[in-house]
Parts: C-alpha cells; sequence; structure tokens
C-alpha cells in the first residue's frame, strides 16, 4: 500500500529534500507500550524525525524523511488491521522540519481533557474538501475554527468564528458558554489536519449539537486540493513544526516563529523596536521578567555559536504543544 499519491507525483520535479507526512487514527490501544517499542527500532534504521503520540484512545503523528523512510513507516502501521487504512496527509519541506525523532505515550493524542469522548463511535458528518465552499457558503452555517488564537492569527476561512483559546482544552468550556439556539443549528468544523475536530465533534455530539460536520483531512488537505482562485481561505495555516505555516499548495509561508513566545510573526515584525531576535517580538515584550530575557539571549548566543560548528543546539527546538 505505497505513500505515494498524485500530490508527490506533481511535486516530484521540484527535488524537495524532506517529505513531512501527518497522520492520526482514533481507535482503541491497549499496548502503546509495544508500538513505542515496534516504532523506535524502525527509526534507528532511517533517518526520521518527527513526533508520535501514543494513547488508549489513538495514535497521532507528524514525521518526516525521505520517500522510502515515509513509505516504510507507513506501511509498517498499515500492516496493523487498526491502522489498515491510515492516509497521511502529504507535504515537502527543502529544511529539516524537526530536531529529533520522539515517541511518546500520552492519556490522549489530542489533549482536551474531558473524559468519555470516543470519536471512534461518534464523530462529525466529514465534508471532502471540494464541497467545503459550498457547505460553508450557506448563510444558515455556523462555521467554527477549533484551532488557537496564534493559529488564527495568521489565517482562516472567511467568517469563521474564532474561540480565541489558548489551548484546546479551553475549547470544551467555550462550547458550554454557546446559546442553547445552536444545539439546532448547522455547525461546520475544521482545523489544521481533522484530529482536533473528529474529537471536539464527538464532545459537541454527546452535548446535545444536531447537526455537525467537520472538513475531511482538515486545511492542509483543503489547501491541497483547491485551487487559490477558488479558496475561501485567507492567510497562512499554522504548523507543528520548523516550518510554521504553509499556504495553498501546502508551499512554505514567510512566517517565522519567536522562540520567546513560540507564536508566528510576519516578517515585518522584526522593524518592531520589541523584537530581539531569540529574546521577544511585539507580542511577548512585555510578558517576560529581565532575568527571563537574560537567559532567552544567552540561549539565543548558543544557538549561534551551534550554528557556526554546523551542530543543532537543543536550545533551538521548538517546544512541541501537541496540536493543543
Amino acid at each position: 500500500m505505497p505513500v505515494v499519491n498524485q500530490f508527490i507525483i506533481k511535486h516530484a520535479n521540484k527535488n524537495y529534500k524532506t517529505i513531512v507526512a501527518s497522520f492520526y487514527k482514533f481507535i482503541k490501544i491497549s499496548e502503546p507500550e509495544k508500538i513505542k517499542i515496534a516504532l523506535l527500532e524502525l527509526f534507528n534504521k532511517d533517518n526520521i524525525l518527527g513526533t508520535i503520540l501514543i494513547a488508549p484512545e489513538g495514535l497521532n503523528g507528524t514525521i518526516s524523511g525521505n520517500k522510502i523512510a515515509i513509505e516504510r513507516v507507513i506501511n509498517f502501521l498499515r500492516e496493523d488491521n487498526r491502522f489498515v487504512d491510515l492516509t497521511p496527509k502529504i507535504s515537502f519541506s527543502n529544511n529539516k522540519t524537526f530536531n529529533r525523532m520522539k515517541v511518546k505515550i500520552k492519556k490522549e493524542i489530542v489533549t482536551m481533557g474531558v473524559d468519555n469522548i470516543e470519536p471512534d463511535k461518534i464523530s462529525a458528518k466529514f465534508i471532502d474538501a471540494n464541497h467545503w465552499n459550498e457547505l460553508i457558503s450557506d448563510p444558515g452555517t455556523i462555521l467554527i475554527d477549533t484551532r488557537n488564537h496564534y493559529e488564527t492569527s495568521i489565517g482562516t476561512f472567511k467568517g469563521a468564528i474564532s474561540p480565541s483559546t489558548d489551548s484546546f482544552r479551553d475549547f470544551p468550556t467555550w462550547v458550554d458558554s454557546l446559546d442553547e439556539k445552536y444545539k439546532k443549528k448547522k455547525i461546520a468544523m475544521f482545523c489544521t489536519g481533522g484530529i482536533r475536530c473528529e474529537k471536539a465533534s464527538s464532545m459537541m455530539l454527546k452535548k446535545g449539537f444536531k447537526n455537525v460536520y467537520q472538513l475531511n483531512g482538515g486545511i492542509l488537505k483543503y489547501l491541497e486540493e483547491i485551487n487559490q482562485n477558488d479558496s475561501l481561505w485567507e492567510g497562512s495555516c499554522f504548523v507543528f513544526d520548523d516550518r510554521v505555516a504553509l499556504n495553498h499548495g501546502l508551499e512554505e509561508s514567510i512566517y517565522e516563529m519567536c522562540h520567546a513566545c513560540r507564536t508566528p510573526f510576519h516578517p515585518d515584525e522584526k522593524m518592531s523596536k520589541y523584537f530581539v531576535e531569540g529574546v521577544s517580538c511585539s507580542k511577548c515584550y512585555n510578558n517576560y521578567s529581565d532575568e527571563r530575557k537574560e537567559r532567552f539571549a544567552e540561549r539565543q548566543k548558543q544557538i549561534g555559536l551551534a550554528k557556526k560548528r554546523n551542530e543543532d543546539h537543543l536550545g533551538k527546538k521548538m517546544r512541541s504543544r501537541n496540536n493543543d
């Protein structure tokens, strides 16, 4: 069951150095440690980087490497009947997107903090990218962006409601604050790759919302398949790796990451008097004490020294938000 799809074929002549594969599956897992050991053994054979989370509710990962290595990992997972239909979302990069490989056992593969949510049994109706515009153009549809404020700040669908959360853990509280009338409305939800929508919709259906839909494959699939001239997407899509954000065609955007507050910023923000490389940006300058800024400055100094030696530095690694 090869990973190769039309998107890879379309971009093959661009000679990208790295393939990035994102995937998830809500399915009951009783032996996460066994899967972790098997994956680590596989990764030791290939130069695979990224993060995979395993929990009793399923599997969630984003990995990067060359085509052969990525196919080997996906096909290894598909040999398990529970993951036989695993369909990765594929994108590309000319640079490293991660600094190391992590396989973690967690309580949840996407942290909501609500018990007894079972997306493998009940979730929203999936709407493919080519039918999404029709759904969200309906005046009777309530469009909800389930992502956090640092993600929505650089891009979202036109007309979408943002909960302005700091973490996905805050989403259930926001849902509880909605007027009861929304339970009878047509709700369309979207997120980066689909995982948060699937869990959020399961929770909402359990709370009595009747007509809930989600964008199949998330924003990434929409940006891959929908021509920019026909698109209702505005801006860039934040991603949880060193590329920071992607545009239509899943091309890397110009956004960069503030290594202090871990939020994306446009390169023009470097002109701000509050911007100090690795120490602060205009969004977080007043959020940290002088002592912490000094630590950030020392970390940035070490990153610079490591770069001169052509080495990775631990301080450069982006803190994983695990799609929270």
